[in-house]
C-alpha cells in the first residue's frame, strides 16, 4: 500500500494530469502562460546579442530555483524537468517548434507544478514567479533591461506621459489650502490661478478637514472631466470656475536669468521636455540682452531619446545628432538635426554634466560637443549608452528591453565611456584655474584625452574605459562647474579654445 501510494504521488505530479494540477495550483497558469510568451516574442527579437526563445526560458525558469534553492530545472535527453531533491517534480518533452507560445506555456507550467510541492513558489504566487522569471532571465543579458510589475508600471506610466488634472498642486498652511505650484499652460494657469491663491472648494465640497493630500487628489480625475474650483486670489477676491481636467506633463525644465546669461535645468526628457525648453529659451531672450546660455545637465538620470533629440534641435542646425544600432530593424536608425533654426541665437553655450548624468542627458551633451556648438564642463558622465524599448504585458506590468547602442556623432560609443567634458572640473580648483588660464592663450588641456576618448569604438575594452575616464573622474556635481561655465561666457577667446578642441 505505501509503494502505491507513492507511486500515486509522483503521477499526479506530472503533466498528464494539468487540468487538476491547476485547480490545486496556487498559479494562475493561463495568465502566466501569456505573459511568459508575450515576453518571450518581444525579447527574442531585440536582445543585442542573439539569444533563443529556450534559452531565455531556461534562464527565467530558474527563477524558480531562486524562490526555492530546491527546486533545479533540468534539461536531459529532450526532456525538461524539474527536480526537488530526487523528487521528480515535473517533466514534458521539448516543444518540437521554438515559439514563445510553447515555451510560455511550458514555462507556466513548471510553474505550476513547483507551486504544487514549494510552500516558497505557493507563497511566491503569480505574480512572484512571474518577477522571479525576468529577475532570472534579465540577469543574464545587460544591466538595464528588466521587469516592471503592475504597480510599478502604472507609476512608470505616469510619470512619462504625465496625470490628468489642472496643473496646480496646493499645501496646508494652517487651516487655509494653498497653491504652491502652477505649472505654464495648464488649465489652472489658464484661470489665471497663481501660487499663493487659496483653494476654497471642490465640486462645491468645502475644505475643512482635508490633508494637502487628500485635496490635490481631488483635483486629479480622468482625462477630460470637468471639476468646479472655488478659490480666493491674492488680491481677496473670490472666484470661481468649472476647469477641463488634462493630461500634464511632469514638469522637467526650469530657468532662470542670472545678469545677461540664461541658466536652463533639465532634469529629465519626458514627453513635453522639448516644448519646455523651447518656450523657456523663447521667453529668456524676450527683451533681455543674453549673452549666453547654460545648460544644467547634472544629476539628469535621461528618458526618452527622441526628446534629447528635439532639445539638441533646438539649439544646433543640422547634422547627426546621434547614430542608434542594434539587431531589430527598427532599433537602428540615425537621428537628424535639421530645423535649421538656433533658438540660442548663436550665443555661447555651456552644458554642465556630471557623474550622474546619464542617458538622454549624455546623449545631448555628446551632440552639443561633437557638432562644436558649445562647451561641456564638468566631469566624466556616467556612461549609459544603451536604448530601451518598453513593451506592455498582460498582467499590467512592462518590459524595458534593451535592443540599441548609442553612438555620439563622431561615432564613440557612449555606454561604458560616459562624454568627456572639454573643461574638467573634478580635478580640483588649482587645475581648474590652470586650465582656464590656459585657454585664455589659447591651449586646450584636455586636446589629447578628448582625441583618444573621441578616437574609441565599440567594443571598449575596461581596462582602456578606466583609463580614459581617469583623464577627468567623474564626480557629483560643484560650485566650481557654473564658476567655469561663467568664465567661458565672459572670456570669448577661452570659450573658442575650449569648444574648438580636436575631433576625429
Amino acid at each position: 500500500m505505501i509503494r502505491i501510494a507513492l507511486l500515486m504521488v509522483v503521477f499526479s505530479l506530472l503533466p498528464g494530469l494539468s487540468s487538476a494540477q491547476s485547480n490545486q495550483s496556487a498559479m494562475d497558469e493561463p495568465l502566466a502562460a501569456s505573459v511568459f510568451s508575450t515576453a518571450l516574442a518581444f525579447i527574442a527579437p531585440r536582445t543585442l546579442e542573439a539569444q533563443s526563445v529556450p534559452q531565455l526560458t531556461l534562464w527565467g525558469m530558474r527563477g524558480l530555483t531562486a524562490l526555492d534553492p530546491a527546486l533545479v530545472p533540468d534539461l536531459r535527453e529532450n526532456m525538461l524537468r524539474l527536480m526537488s531533491g530526487s523528487q521528480l517534480v515535473f517533466s514534458a518533452a521539448l516543444p518540437a517548434e521554438a515559439t514563445p507560445e510553447s515555451w510560455g506555456l511550458l514555462a507556466a507550467q513548471m510553474a505550476s507544478a513547483a507551486a504544487l510541492v514549494s510552500p516558497a513558489v505557493a507563497k511566491a504566487g503569480t505574480a512572484g514567479v512571474i518577477r522571479s522569471f525576468f529577475d532570472e532571465l534579465f540577469n543574464h543579458l545587460d544591466p538595464y533591461s528588466r521587469y516592471a510589475p503592475p504597480g510599478a508600471a502604472e507609476k512608470e506610466r505616469g510619470r512619462r506621459s504625465g496625470e490628468a488634472g489642472l496643473g496646480l498642486t496646493v499645501i496646508r498652511s494652517g487651516a487655509a489650502f494653498v497653491v504652491s505650484t502652477v505649472v505654464p499652460g495648464s488649465p489652472a494657469a489658464d484661470e489665471n490661478i497663481r501660487p499663493g491663491d487659496r483653494i476654497l472648494s471642490i465640486d462645491g465640497r468645502a475644505l475643512v478637514h482635508e490633508t494637502a493630500a487628500e485635496v490635490n487628489a481631488l483635483l486629479a480625475g480622468p482625462d477630460d472631466t470637468s471639476v468646479s474650483l472655488s478659490w480666493r486670489g491674492r488680491d481677496g477676491r473670490v472666484h470661481s470656475a468649472a476647469l477641463d481636467r488634462t493630461i500634464i506633463p511632469p514638469g522637467t525644465v526650469s530657468a532662470e536669468r542670472d545678469g545677461d546669461v540664461l541658466l536652463i535645468t533639465i532634469s529629465g526628457f519626458s514627453v513635453d521636455t522639448n516644448q519646455q525648453f523651447s518656450d523657456l529659451l523663447e521667453a529668456g531672450f524676450a527683451g533681455h540682452k543674453i549673452r549666453g546660455v547654460i545648460v544644467d545637465l547634472r544629476g539628469n538620470r535621461g528618458g526618452l531619446l527622441r526628446e534629447a533629440v528635439a532639445v539638441v534641435d533646438a539649439v544646433v542646425t543640422g547634422g547627426v545628432v546621434a547614430t542608434t544600432a542594434g539587431r531589430h530593424p527598427q532599433s537602428s536608425r540615425v537621428w537628424m538635426g535639421g530645423t535649421g533654426v538656433d533658438q540660442a541665437r548663436g550665443r555661447p553655450v555651456v552644458i554642465l554634466v556630471d557623474g550622474r548624468s546619464a542617458s538622454a542627458a549624455e546623449i545631448m551633451a555628446a551632440a552639443i560637443e561633437d557638432s562644436g556648438r558649445g562647451v561641456v564642463v564638468g566631469s566624466a558622465t556616467l556612461g549609459k549608452g544603451l536604448v530601451q524599448t518598453i513593451d506592455p504585458l498582460p498582467d499590467g506590468g512592462e518590459l524595458f528591453v534593451t535592443w540599441s547602442r548609442v553612438l555620439a556623432p563622431l561615432g564613440w560609443p557612449l555606454q561604458g565611456l560616459g562624454v568627456m567634458p572639454q573643461v574638467c572640473t573634478s580635478l580640483g580648483e588649482d587645475s581648474l584655474r590652470a586650465a582656464l588660464t590656459d585657454l585664455l592663450h589659447g591651449r586646450q588641456d584636455m586636446a589629447d584625452a578628448l582625441a583618444r576618448h573621441n578616437a574609441a569604438r565599440a567594443p571598449v575594452p575596461a581596462a582602456q574605459v578606466v583609463e580614459l575616464r581617469n583623464a577627468c573622474p567623474a564626480a557629483e556635481g560643484r560650485d566650481l562647474d557654473f564658476a567655469a561655465a561663467r568664465f567661458l561666457i565672459d572670456h570669448p577667446d577661452a570659450y573658442q579654445a575650449a569648444r574648438l578642441a580636436p575631433a576625429q
